[in-house]
């Protein structure tokens, strides 16, 4: 019911284009999440390990800066809502091609440009949505925004369980490929974009602004000295989003191949087991977003790093399929309470004029410098535990919590800043 009430106190051009960025970025990572939920089918197709298909799952994090850089920068340029547009075309596109790739090197390659496209979305539709939406709940917006990612979870694994069971085909359809064709309906979002979305008020306010630029140029010496007092904040934001990409990606990526490997489950309960645990993290997106904007954005993201330490042996641990689905629902709970937070905080703290790049290029560079964590902990489980992956993702847990707790507690906050203004 608080759900419904918020959105209804949006204009018609605000729900449209917060529904709009929300169904991009789930769509994005639905997408994604295929390739988690199909990595033993993959591997047995081309006849090598786990971890050498999770080297797909690294090429797609990998590019991702790339893609936050090349649609920052379009966006910044042409507009959000084009750029958008674009986006969503291309990783559909990049989408249907791994579908088709005809050995794992060329899936390889597929997975890395459609990295690229991944990685424009975020920033772009995150600013398009929180430079249109209202200052006022923007923490609640923010964890709804964010918990898209967490909805495309949870369409993946649902389509997993429901259908992968049933899929017998052969050639260039075998199951895992006829998962990735359907990954391509994202593309339709482009048409909704393109007739119910509107421009960010603030991109378009700021149009004048660097037109008169563009008649009385600043010397160069000026912009390069003005760049350089936004360094600093973003590097620190990249070892903030390193810390949060290890967070989510060290409790999600291999979390289906653990539950089939180390707890022998069946895809229906794999699929129930994710579904459960997306559940969890949707509730705790919205709840922590909620909260952030009377605790403030630093203490809930603490207090939710800090509280996935206590969830680790029911999350990882357990011996029945029940056991398991309450673990998740926890662990995700508190991964995603501190994510929800992060759309408004990372935009908050981001300067106006290059508000399209800042937040989801340092959002994609943590990618980038977590990229091989689910490589590191296949590895991990090769060696010292016999393939088992339950001591390489507890671990992970452990260390990475508290390295978010302490570099949110080290940085600043800007809640309630202005948003209305690109300049």
């Amino acid at each position: 019911m608080a759900l419904l009430k918020e959105l209804r106190a949006l204009t018609p051009v605000q729900r449209s284009t917060f529904t709009a960025c929300f169904l991009g970025w789930s769509l994005d990572a639905f997408d994604f999440f295929l390739l988690t939920l199909c990595v033993r089918s993959i591997a047995g197709e081309f006849h090598v390990g786990v971890k050498e298909v999770a080297e797909a799952i690294f090429w797609t994090l990998v590019m991702r800066p790339v893609g936050a850089l090349l649609f920052g920068l379009m966006a910044e340029r042409f507009g959000r809502r084009p750029t958008l547009m674009i986006n969503v075309i291309s990783f559909s596109i990049f989408e249907l091609a791994s579908a088709f790739a005809p050995s794992l090197g060329t899936f390889l390659i597929c997975r890395a440009l459609f990295g690229i496209a991944m990685g424009g979305e975020w920033g772009v539709g995150a600013a398009l949505a929180l430079e249109t939406l209202p200052p006022k709940n923007r923490g609640f917006f923010s964890g709804l925004l964010q918990e898209g990612y967490v909805v495309g979870n949870l369409m993946a694994a649902a389509l997993y369980g429901l259908l992968f069971p049933h899929l017998h085909g052969t050639g260039m359809f075998t199951p895992w490929r006829v998962m990735f064709m359907i990954g391509t309906l994202p593309a339709l979002l482009a048409f909704y974009v393109r007739f119910s979305v509107k421009e960010s008020p603030a991109w378009l306010a700021g149009q004048e602004a660097r037109a008169e630029e563009r008649r009385n140029p600043q010397p160069k010496g000026v912009k390069r000295k003005e760049m350089l007092t936004y360094l600093p904040s973003f590097l620190f934001l990249v070892v903030l989003m390193t810390m949060f990409t290890s967070f989510s990606h060290g409790t999600q990526d291999l979390y289906p191949t653990f539950l089939e490997k180390d707890h022998a489950l069946a895809p229906g309960s794999v699929g129930f087991v994710v579904v459960v645990a997306n559940i969890g993290a949707l509730l705790g997106g919205i709840c922590c977003g909620t909260f952030s904007e009377r605790f403030g954005r630093k203490k809930t993201i603490i207090f939710a790093a800090l509280f996935a330490l206590p969830m680790v042996p029911l999350w990882a641990w357990s011996h029945s399929v029940a056991m398991l689905a309450v673990g998740g629902f926890l662990m995700q709970f508190m991964v995603q309470g501190a994510w929800g937070v992060i759309p408004a905080h990372l935009n908050e703290l981001s300067p106006g004029p290059v508000r399209a790049i800042f937040p989801g290029l340092a959002y994609q560079l943590g990618n980038l410098f977590s990229s091989r964590n689910s490589v590191f902990q296949a590895m991990f489980a090769n060696r010292f535990s016999g393939g088992m992956l339950g001591m390489a993702l507890s671990g992970t847990v452990v260390v990475v919590a508290v390295l978010v707790a302490i570099v949110t507690a080290l940085g600043s906050e800007a809640k309630g800043a202005n948003l209305t203004v690109v300049d």
